[in-house]
């Protein structure tokens, strides 16, 4: 009995050893092989509002999720010493780090530091790096961005499936006003939620980071107040000078079906994906978009998208968009005053005109919806590169499509004869003073001067200045 208690007390003792010395083996045997590393973010951003000096600590973990220990290289900051980043790793602050392990399934924690000065004028806008990792030859990076300058962050923190991220910026009821002299930064759909308001105040930055939009949603309400010496500017969040006029960095204003009475004036609307999306796809017409004095450019898919919506526009500029600088479909409410639609886009090769309207709209499961349109266009020039820059489709199933072209300027394929077409000038060059310069006010020998109606009450122009007694066609009034 006691030669078997022995014999049994003996196997527990071997096995818990065994036990003891393959974890260990199995601790100690390193990965040799290229390991792909897991993060819990791709990347880390600092997102406090600075003071004088602002000093910012965020952290991420790394994971080995391997059942073998495994050894980085190399750790370190892609600037070097150079940037305005600080890491540490093990409790170990500074730029490179040799020969980390992490055991199986574990991980560590890396924390980064910036220090950055927002109140310099010669601090670059946004302040970026990255922490390189090898391991075994395989080479990531986790990105580091920090705002450089005093700045508002606006940061997702919802998801709900089938939707990008947002964050509600304007609550049911609420009226929220943006008139910081702080640029607001938007990560994610900064949303403006069913009878709520907001309201953007003049000289207010907007800067959006990719795939980032502001949505206005049912029931909302969005008051764009710019000032000609003031304007609103929307944009991206990468104000090097290389990207100034790369398109797509960010992706659209979104009116949804249901907000009503929205106003942009004054504003400054570039480098997106689609500068305005207005549409009523579910509810009964009734909503409403008023804009004056509105310059959207530089669109990587469509400048202005109405569909079933009420849209009254004056002075404004659409230029260069891969597609359609303003597409009007599934029906709705139209009139554009003193608008200069032109589209060289040079980004790619465009196949869609300058200017599209129909009265119908198709899903991508086939189902096709049809509205009446009425769609007026006074004092408009509608050009680009291509041979046809207007095109108008009817699904022909008993909705209307009305459309008409007062004293515009048009470059066009299609039949101009009908009553559509009152007093129009028909494929004649509008010559602007510099496509290449993206700049599309008129030169001196234009035939859109002094060509326009002056039954168009719109007496200044989109620079500001004064239009004649008759006035020229487009956004723009020749001043010799």
């Amino acid at each position: 009995m006691k030669y078997n208690n022995y014999i049994s007390k003996l196997s527990i003792t071997l096995v818990a050893a065994l036990l003891i010395i393959f974890y260990s083996c199995n601790k100690d045997e390193l990965l040799e092989s290229p390991v792909s590393l897991n993060f819990s973010t791709d990347t880390v951003l600092f997102d406090t509002v600075f003071t004088t000096i602002g000093s910012s600590t965020q952290s991420f973990r790394v994971f080995n999720q391997k059942n073998k220990a495994l050894e980085i290289d190399r750790i370190h900051l892609g600037q070097g010493k150079n940037s305005s980043f600080r890491i540490n790793v093990n409790g170990l602050s500074g730029t490179e780090f040799q020969n980390i392990k992490i055991n199986p399934n574990d991980s560590i924690y890396i924390f980064a530091e910036v220090t950055i000065d927002p109140n310099s004028t010669d601090q670059p806008m946004i302040v970026t790096d990255s922490i390189v990792f090898n391991t075994n030859g395989k080479i990531q990076d986790i990105k580091l961005v920090a705002w450089g300058q005093d700045a508002i962050f606006i940061v997702a923190d919802q998801q709900i499936s089938g939707l990008p991220p947002f964050k509600i910026v304007a609550k049911e009821g609420q009226d929220v006003i943006w008139d910081s002299p702080k640029p607001y930064v938007i990560y994610g759909y900064a949303v403006v939620d069913s009878t709520a308001s907001l309201t953007i105040k003049e000289g207010t930055n907007v800067h959006f980071h990719a795939n980032s939009g502001l949505w206005v949603y049912k029931g909302g309400h969005l008051s764009v107040e710019g000032t000609k010496a003031n304007p609103v500017h929307f944009q991206g969040d990468r104000p090097e000078e290389y990207y100034e006029d790369v398109p797509g960095q960010w992706d659209r204003i979104w009116f949804n079906e249901g907000s009503m009475d929205n106003s942009i004036s004054h504003a400054i609307i570039e480098n997106g994906f689609i500068g305005i999306q207005a549409e009523t796809l579910d509810a009964p017409m009734g909503n409403k978009l008023e804009m004056d004095n509105v310059i959207v450019r530089n669109m990587s898919g469509i400048g202005v998208l109405g569909r079933n919506y009420q849209i009254t526009a004056e002075n404004i500029e659409i230029s260069n968009a891969a597609n359609y600088a303003l597409a009007l479909t599934n029906g709705g409410t139209y009139n554009f005053l003193h608008t200069t639609i032109a589209n060289y886009w040079s980004s790619g090769v465009r196949q869609t005109p300058s200017v599209y309207v129909n009265n119908f709209y198709e899903t991508p499961d086939g189902t096709v919806y049809s509205n009446n349109l009425q769609a007026g266009f006074i004092n408009t020039i509608m050009d680009g590169n291509l041979t046809n820059e207007f095109l108008a489709e009817d699904i022909d199933d008993g909705s209307l499509l009305e459309y008409t072209l007062d004293h515009c300027l048009v470059k066009t394929d299609q039949n101009t004869n009908g009553s559509s077409w009152i007093n129009c000038i028909i494929n004649q060059d509008p010559e602007f003073t510099n496509i290449n310069d993206v700049d599309f006010t008129l030169d001196q020998n234009s035939p859109a001067i002094n060509a326009g109606s002056d039954a168009v009450n719109v007496p200044v122009d989109l620079k500001g200045d004064m239009r004649d007694a008759q006035p020229d066609i487009g956004a723009y009034e020749y001043i010799p």
